[in-house]
């Protein structure tokens, strides 16, 4: 006999908002690494707004390090691009290879997340 275990309500409406959040990240990440496929930052905006939100109804479960997770991706992926943007002035080789690099990095950080939330798993802090 097989005996199916379901998450509460709560720990399921937050995992819903996870998939929202990274969903909304993977799409600017994919954009971000693919040339001529830039999505809009609004998205990302609405995603690390959403993460800021509803970061406090996850405190003391497993998913409030998702939500630490996605806003910290956010916010050094944010302070790197702004840091290396002077590169794009001097030539652009430097300026491309370095956001290529962070946008990579952003990638991985997303599917990473996304893919511990799948398995209900936490991030590291």
């Amino acid at each position: 006999m097989t005996q199916v275990i379901g998450l509460d309500p709560r720990e399921s409406g937050l995992k819903n908002v996870g998939h929202l959040s990274y969903l909304l990240h993977t799409i600017v990440a994919i954009g971000a690494v693919l040339p001529g496929t830039q999505a809009s930052t609004l998205l990302l905006l609405v995603a690390f707004i959403i993460d800021l939100v509803k970061r406090d109804d996850a405190a003391g479960t497993w998913q409030a390090s998702h939500f630490s997770w996605r806003i910290r991706t956010v916010l050094w992926a944010g302070g790197l691009y702004l840091v290396t943007a002077p590169l794009w002035l001097l030539l652009l080789a430097p300026g491309w290879i370095a956001w290529s690099l962070i946008s990579i990095w952003f990638l991985y950080r997303v599917v990473r997340g996304w893919a511990a939330l799948n398995k209900n798993r936490e991030m590291p802090r």
